[in-house]
């Protein structure tokens, strides 16, 4: 299983970048793990859009989920000229899915995340666990064949809950808002020193970290994390990919 970085920006994307959205490849499947602003043309340089099977949406704030509905007027025009013969199933946690604007469910097919439901994608296999967020937010879980475990946090406060659900993942892919000085400063993210205490507890072999702040020195946070659990862990850019 191969996780790619397309976008790892919170809030906005930086300029020629994006925000949150990662492709998760195994074999011929490729889903992908949020779809925020930017992502569109950032994953264009690893997959063609006809070739995704599914797309997973942590929450439903924009630097999360803004590109989608770009997404689903480029399968409406790739199913138009025959390139994509099928529906492409959207997966997304949110209190209200028949708010959300989409237009063309024969194109795109979307469902409401169960939190208790696994979903089964190809060889993969996705599990969620509900997050401390000021929005409903779910974290994800998704095993290969072979039992390795990737755990996205997407947005969330500390909890026990989300280091016991990613307890030995092989990889964890991690928010990191906020500098260890800045506790608290927006409900529902995590500063390095959450992250640190996360890693310490739930003992992942591979950290990526992501979901950056638009001030400071950000390599900056991998160093406090170090202090904090003795582990180097990776900063998302983007194309970083690692298969586990």
């Amino acid at each position: 299983m191969e996780l790619t970085t397309i976008g790892y920006w919170g809030a906005y994307p930086e300029a020629n970048e994006a925000t949150s959205c990662y492709l998760v490849q195994e074999d011929d499947t490729n889903i992908l793990l949020d779809c925020g602003s930017g992502a569109l043309a950032k994953l264009q340089n690893q997959i063609k859009l006809e070739e995704l099977d599914a797309v997973f949406i942590s929450h439903t704030h924009t630097d999360h989920m803004a590109d989608i509905y770009s997404l689903e007027y480029a399968m409406l025009i790739k199913t138009q000229l025959g390139i994509r013969t099928k529906p492409l199933d959207v997966y997304i946690y949110s209190e209200d899915i028949d708010a959300l604007s989409f237009e063309y469910p024969e194109i795109m097919r979307i469902h409401q995340i169960d939190l208790s439901a696994s979903i089964t994608i190809g060889p993969l296999q996705i599990t969620f666990a509900d997050n401390l967020h000021e929005i409903p937010c779910c974290a994800m879980k998704i095993v290969n064949e072979k039992k390795s475990a990737l755990v996205y946090t997407a947005d969330t406060g500390y909890t026990d809950k989300i280091v016991e659900f990613a307890m030995d993942a092989d990889l964890l892919l991690v928010e990191c808002s906020f500098y260890q000085a800045q506790q608290g400063v927006v409900k529902g993210h995590m500063n390095t020193t959450d992250v640190g205490n996360i890693i310490t507890r739930s003992k992942p072999a591979e950290v990526i970290i992501t979901h950056f702040p638009h001030f400071g020195q950000i390599s900056k946070l991998a160093d406090e994390i170090y202090t904090i659990c003795n582990k180097k862990v990776q900063m998302a850019c983007e194309g970083l990919s690692i298969t586990i």
